[in-house]
């Protein structure tokens, strides 16, 4: 890794900057809601806020003890939320970057962390196998998801605020419900890691990407597998849609980001259709950060089977097609000719009504009388369901288990205050000798 950012802009023929400060690999990118700020984050313990243009101005502080694995504005582009591997949660003033508060919670790496679309929520991911929900302003932990098959290494908010998903470990992504803290969707459609996934600003659609060198395209309200994309020669370790949906970008360990060109006809549901160009396929990135662009629907348990789902894969795998390809030393973006595809008569299943005019709130509404219908012809096996995905855990266990987790989490404030109280006597010290030099200057030149 080479520890740059890079920054293109895509009209064609314009050039790439590649903007150089930190001094480790840089973990995390950002840009800001108004676009006129870039944050970072790096394996060297820090974050800078960069001005997007010729001059590279950038600001640059401390921030954590440890790896900052994530950076995220919150909507009003006001405060920073910060990630890492000293456990904790930190938030940013943007000016003039002043420490607010610490998440200390988290007894191991802390992977994500990401504002709610109104922040007044955090979501974060740790490799403690939990996902937390956090009050931004109380400063507590409202709910704890549980992983017990693996971590999520990476979280977000869908666009109504009312879900989360997680890419996890263990191959699957997990849509849960913040209000009844009850999973929704639980998809099993890679055969490797997940490493990040981003909503489409629709909230209609999710977009994955993992260690089998893929991605993948969910539909959430048929909820089931609508694309599989290959491009990425080995792992794809992160993906992003632009703020507006039209495009999308993924990058790889292959060292390749690549530029995608998405047509969701949100209008007219029964005919989505995807266009894939090979606008830009950009080399020499980073490829483990997280990608940023400068630019509300109802879900329901998946019920397709695996083997629907990896027909509808394979059916999709010719939707798309890359951007154009560029050398890691080259500076220029080459654009190529735009190949629009529709889905193939096997993709095209019948999906349930929708228009404009069937809301979020009324799709969600419906979702929740559907739910309650269910859970009244058969409570027993809705029970069954419920025990499966908690893992079955006993409660005399899991009550021991919280308390294990209680210590482990006053231990880790403990810690957490011994080490800011080692960084208050470390500045102390420092301004001592300081003092004493200049004392000692101010004797030798009167003598």
């Amino acid at each position: 890794m080479d520890s740059c950012v890079m920054i293109w802009n895509m009209k064609p023929q314009m050039r790439a900057y590649r903007f150089a400060g930190h001094k480790d690999a840089v973990m995390s990118v950002q840009f800001s809601p108004s676009g006129h700020l870039v944050a970072s984050a790096s394996r060297d313990k820090t974050v800078r806020l960069w001005v997007p243009s010729l001059k590279a101005e950038s600001t640059v502080f401390r921030a954590h003890t440890g790896t900052v694995r994530s950076v995220n504005f919150s909507c009003n582009g006001q405060t920073l939320v910060t990630a890492a591997d000293d456990k904790t949660i930190k938030v940013w003033t943007v000016h003039r970057q002043k420490f607010l508060f610490s998440l200390n919670q988290h007894i191991n790496w802390v992977r994500c962390a990401k504002f709610s679309p109104d922040d007044r929520l955090i979501v974060s991911s740790s490799d403690d196998k939990t996902i937390k929900l956090w009050d931004k302003n109380s400063r507590e932990c409202i709910h704890s998801f549980y992983e017990h098959a693996g971590y999520a290494n990476h979280v977000d908010f869908h666009p109504s605020g009312t879900c989360i998903a997680a890419a996890c470990t263990d191959n699957s992504v997990k849509v849960w419900d913040i209000r009844s803290h009850k999973m929704l969707q639980h998809y099993q459609v890679h055969s490797g890691v997940v490493n990040s996934l981003s909503f489409h600003p629709s909230g209609n659609f999710l977009i994955t990407a993992a260690n089998d060198s893929t991605l993948k395209i969910l539909d959430l309200v048929e909820g089931k597998l609508l694309y599989t994309l290959h491009g990425h020669q080995g792992p794809a370790t992160c993906v992003a849609f632009s703020r507006t949906g039209e495009h999308f970008a993924s990058g790889g360990s292959d060292e390749q980001v690549m530029v995608w060109k998405s047509n969701f006809d949100c209008g007219g549901y029964g005919d989505d259709r995807l266009q894939r160009n090979t606008t830009s396929s950009l080399q020499g990135a980073s490829s483990t950060a997280h990608l940023a662009f400068d630019s509300h629907a109802s879900l329901h348990r998946n019920q397709t089977s695996q083997a629907a789902e990896r027909h509808a894969g394979r059916d999709s795998q010719t939707a798309f097609r890359p951007l154009a390809r560029s050398g890691s030393r080259a500076t220029r973006s080459h654009a190529t000719r735009v190949s629009s595809t529709r889905p193939s008569s096997a993709q095209q299943t019948q999906p349930r009504e929708y228009s404009p005019q069937y809301s979020s709130q009324a799709r969600v509404q419906a979702q929740v009388q559907d739910q309650d219908q269910v859970q009244d012809q058969d409570q027993d096996q809705d029970q069954d369901q419920d025990q499966a995905s908690d893992g079955g855990v006993p409660p005399a266990l899991a009550s021991t288990l919280e308390h294990i987790i209680g210590q482990l989490d006053i231990l880790t404030r403990t810690v957490s205050i011994l080490e800011q109280r080692l960084t208050l006597t470390e500045d102390k010290l420092k301004e001592c000798m300081e003092s004493q030099m200049e004392i000692g200057l101010q004797l030798q030149s009167r003598e």
